[in-house]
């Protein structure tokens, strides 16, 4: 690392990127402060389905690396998920087939095989993978960043050269396009709807005839059930008619589902970029900016491989 730099860095953006970022950085030795205009808990990560699996992420073949190191990670975490929230649960992926799974996952994910009728009506892919319980996983990467000495601070920024450090890491997913300013990040709106768990032990994704998606994820205590994919909607107001289409869609997987206790109804906003931005820049100032958000709906999927690299740009010599 180059002396003149410091070793202090700021990240903006407290949500699993972010998080995931400043826990590398901290644990490499950088003294780090994560600026969030949010909670831990109210980010758009604490919404996310998150099992690891691309989606709406690009481009492939970085994604793809990001993500198998990431799983690496998960797969290491999984032996405390009571702790880390990190579980591997067996599921399908509906309308996929094992030449493409294995494309993107490789030997990496063990037992990769096509689904049985049984398992799933019409082609699917039956797959164990990290099932993340965000309410539990973002308060343990908050941890995990204290005991390294990093801080967290709960501020507005409006401008990204506020940042008082040699060195700024722009985490900020959809804030992004007003900080940068990047026109080019929206919202993609996803709607999930949380129920009492009637028993369901395995995760479903399925997109039906007319392109409708529909997911349910077991978690600890409840069963999260989505979902939508509305570009460019802005709003975080549940919607009681999508919220009946969901449980609809999900109960048509598993008729159980129709009869359980509703909970609770989320909103989250992916961060939708055309290709994710991870790169390096440097302020007129000369200190250093390194941008990592525009991970659309796959940011806990490649949190710890996107980490590493920002981490690493972080870290470059000037010039």
């Amino acid at each position: 690392m180059d002396s003149a730099l410091g070793d202090e860095v700021v990240v903006v953006g407290a949500g699993v990127v972010g998080l995931t970022t400043a826990v590398v950085l901290a644990e490499r030795g950088r003294r780090v402060r994560v600026w969030t205009r949010d909670p831990v808990g109210r980010t758009t990560s604490a919404v996310a389905g998150a099992l690891w699996w691309p989606y709406r992420i690009r481009p492939v073949a970085l994604a793809r690396a990001w993500a198998l190191r990431s799983l690496e990670v998960y797969e290491g975490l999984a032996a405390r998920p009571a702790r880390t929230g990190v579980r591997l649960v067996e599921g399908v992926l509906g309308e996929a087939d094992l030449a493409g799974a294995d494309a993107w996952a490789g030997a990496r994910v063990p037992g990769l095989r096509a689904a049985t009728p049984e398992e799933y009506r019409g082609s699917g892919v039956w797959a164990r993978l990290p099932l993340v319980d965000m309410p539990a996983h973002l308060p343990w990467l908050r941890e995990r960043l204290l005991r390294a000495g990093g801080r967290i601070e709960e501020r507005t920024v409006s401008h990204l050269a506020e940042a008082d450090a040699p060195v700024v890491v722009n985490c900020t997913g959809l804030g992004a396009r007003e900080l940068v300013p990047d026109d080019s990040v929206r919202p993609v709106r996803g709607q999930l709807v949380v129920v009492e768990n009637p028993g369901i032990r395995t995760w479903a994704v399925s997109t039906d005839a007319s392109g409708q998606l529909a997911y349910f994820f077991p978690q600890p205590g409840r069963l999260l059930l989505g979902g939508t994919a509305e570009e460019g909607a802005w709003s975080s107001v549940p919607d009681p008619a999508v919220a009946e289409a969901i449980v609809r869609r999900c109960a048509a997987l598993r008729p159980e589902i129709a009869g359980a206790r509703i909970l609770q109804h989320l909103v989250g906003l992916r961060p939708a970029r055309d290709t994710v931005r991870l790169e390096r820049e440097l302020l007129p100032d000369g200190r250093v900016l390194v941008h990592n958000y525009g991970h659309g709906g796959a940011g806990v999927t490649v949190a710890w491989g996107c980490a590493e690299e920002a981490a690493g740009l972080a870290a470059a010599p000037s010039g």
